[in-house]
């Protein structure tokens, strides 16, 4: 007999980024390459949680892809409101100095629809 229960993995997301993935634009999540993502895949589910309250919404995950840093995706599905200069600049804001060297996971998304 095969597990078919998809794994779920709780984040944290700032405000900004939890409004565009509840809303379906932002199809891609950028993330530093701890070891505690290394497992993520395809078929896992992200029950994203916005930083600081108990709102959450729920993603399937449809690909993950490692980069050497954060330059590895284009803006449009990453942050949508953003220019790719803005972008890496954020993401280098929100992660504290030299965590980019770990590399990155690009984790590709499907928001899953409120029941």
């Amino acid at each position: 007999m095969t597990d078919t229960t998809a794994r779920i993995r709780e984040l944290n997301l700032y405000r900004q980024y939890f409004d565009l993935v509840a809303a379906g634009t932002k199809t891609i999540e950028v993330r530093v390459k701890y070891p505690h993502l290394v497992g993520l895949a395809a078929g896992d589910v992200i029950r994203f949680r916005m930083k600081g309250t108990d709102e959450t919404c729920e993603v399937d995950v449809k690909r993950v892809t490692a980069y050497p840093d954060f330059d590895g995706e284009g803006p449009a599905s990453v942050n949508p409101t953003a220019t790719r200069k803005q972008q890496l600049a954020n993401m280098r804001a929100i992660y504290p100095s030299g965590k980019e060297a770990l590399g990155a996971l690009a984790i590709e998304i499907k928001r899953v629809a409120a029941s």
